[in-house]
């Protein structure tokens, strides 16, 4: 039966906000503004975002204010003071939030056209082929909302959880808007993806006659959040920086917590499940948890090997709770690292995107006269020699234990893609080779000005991006 339904506040023709796309993280205070007065414009458009790379970031009162979290009891405070322990830069926004968005100037026949376009991609949202960069233009930029909503209608979560409206959608937004816009790839577009990915992977037989409709809901709502509010850096930068994060969780899993936390705040913020009991609130926050910390490449081969261990006994069974909660894990994982297993049209954009935020990172380092982290300087790596290593050393295996687990023509098409998509790149190698090669003086005295080949990157990545510190094969990016 067909789902039908009234997208409230933000309609696909219409944009998010400008303050909206403008914010940049949970929390972040200028030294200039007071904590609990009205905030100077200038200073709200200019916000960085709750991680920085500067020592200007306010710590103490940072770390303050979670401690406060995590030790005083929300029920003894008001409601509101709650939301601005929450979220100061978020609660004063709420309101307008709420309101919805300002009239502008309609553009009737394009923004039809355009709807309509994304409404025919969402009848082929389960196709492994989705277009997500297309998407994400057809609805102006609101992709993570629109396929995160259409997903969860889709299923009748809304209705079983007896979710509200406009709750939801503001948690959406507020997601949406917590991922870095100018991040070449840890952005809303790859958190898109990975869930467009996650639905791909839970309606798969295995999972599909199993997974029970709490499942399905955290897989979504992992899928959409884990990576929130991410810098664009990895961990061993954010250790090596002595980031105020690193601190906080102990040089663990410093990203995937941090992501994990901020997805609970934005759920305490907006009450999306503040009418369930507190128990099943908490066990919901500490699943998805769960879910996101297992994104964390640096316990690939911890994972790796118990799944395998799991197939080699054939000892899963998904009638239990514990087993498909780990099913769950190693899907978030296939779904975050599947850039390469899409056709080689999209799977190429994800790799120049990864390559360009991991050479960015390289940038500031170097700028910073640190020691540049590994597959992040630009002139000694190339998008395809990363993209080689990493199919090599952590996709191939990954997916290759994946199609054990679920043999379908969905696996089989994904290492049928990864395969032509390494063979590719490897051919895009030797041709950047040879044509260096050409371009080299044959001799000392021989005129320099032609051959001065840039060996720079065969780095097709341009300034667009993306970035997954997630996907190397070494610990450069254990985010």
């Amino acid at each position: 039966m067909e789902v039908c339904y009234q997208l409230p506040v933000l309609p696909l023709d219409r944009p998010v906000p400008k303050h909206v796309l403008s914010r940049r993280g949970a929390i972040s205070f200028s030294s200039s503004s007071s904590l609990f007065g009205a905030p100077d414009p200038r200073q709200l458009s200019q916000r960085r975002g709750a991680i920085s790379y500067d020592s200007s970031d306010q710590t103490a009162l940072y770390i303050r204010m979670l401690v406060r979290l995590g030790c005083g009891s929300a029920s003894s405070a008001p409601e509101r003071r709650v939301h601005r322990l929450l979220s100061f830069q978020r609660y004063l926004h709420s309101s307008r939030l709420l309101r919805g968005v300002p009239q502008q100037i309609p553009l009737h026949i394009l923004d039809e056209d355009y709807t309509g376009q994304a409404r025919c991609m969402l009848e082929k949202v389960g196709n492994w082929n989705f277009d997500i960069f297309l998407f994400d233009r057809l609805t102006n930029g609101n992709s993570l909302i629109t396929l995160t909503f259409h997903l969860l209608n889709q299923y009748g979560l809304v209705e079983l959880f007896q979710l509200d409206m406009v709750k939801l959608w503001r948690f959406l937004v507020m997601v949406q808007e917590d991922y870095h816009g100018d991040n070449p790839y840890h952005n809303a577009v790859h958190a898109a993806d990975v869930t467009q990915a996650m639905y791909c992977y839970m309606r798969e037989p295995m999972l599909a006659k199993s997974l029970t409709s709490y499942d399905i809901l955290l897989g979504l709502l992992a899928a959409a959040t884990h990576d929130l509010d991410h810098p664009g850096v990895n961990q061993p930068f954010l250790i090596k920086t002595d980031h105020y994060l690193a601190t906080l969780y102990r040089n663990t899993s410093v990203l995937e917590n941090h992501h994990w936390k901020s997805a609970v705040g934005l759920l305490r913020e907006t009450g999306l499940f503040s009418h369930l009991p507190a128990e099943d609130r908490l066990s919901m926050e500490r699943e998805l948890g769960s879910l996101i910390l297992a994104t964390d490449i640096s316990r690939q081969n911890d994972y790796l090997s118990r799944f395998r261990l799991h197939l080699d006994q054939e000892n899963l069974c998904l009638s239990s709770a514990s087993h498909r909660h780990f099913i769950l894990q190693m899907a978030l994982k296939c779904a975050d690292i599947c850039n390469p297993c899409r056709p080689w049209e999209l799977s190429k954009q994800w790799s120049e995107k990864v390559t360009e935020e991991f050479f960015q990172q390289g940038d500031i380092e170097r700028k910073h006269k640190l020691e540049v982290s590994p597959l992040c300087d630009r002139d000694n790596n190339t998008v395809g020699n990363i993209q080689i290593g990493f199919m090599t050393y952590v996709a191939e295996p990954l997916f290759a234990e994946w199609a054990r687990f679920s043999d379908t023509r969905l696996s089989q098409t994904m290492l049928g893609h990864m395969g032509l998509n390494k063979a590719s790149w490897g051919g895009l190698q030797q041709e950047q080779t040879a044509v260096s090669e050409e371009g080299e003086p044959s001799t000392a005295g021989a005129d320099t000005e032609d051959g001065a080949a840039p060996r720079r990157n065969g780095n097709t990545a341009t300034g667009a991006g993306g970035t997954s510190s997630k996907e190397i094969p070494q610990g450069s990016r254990e985010s």
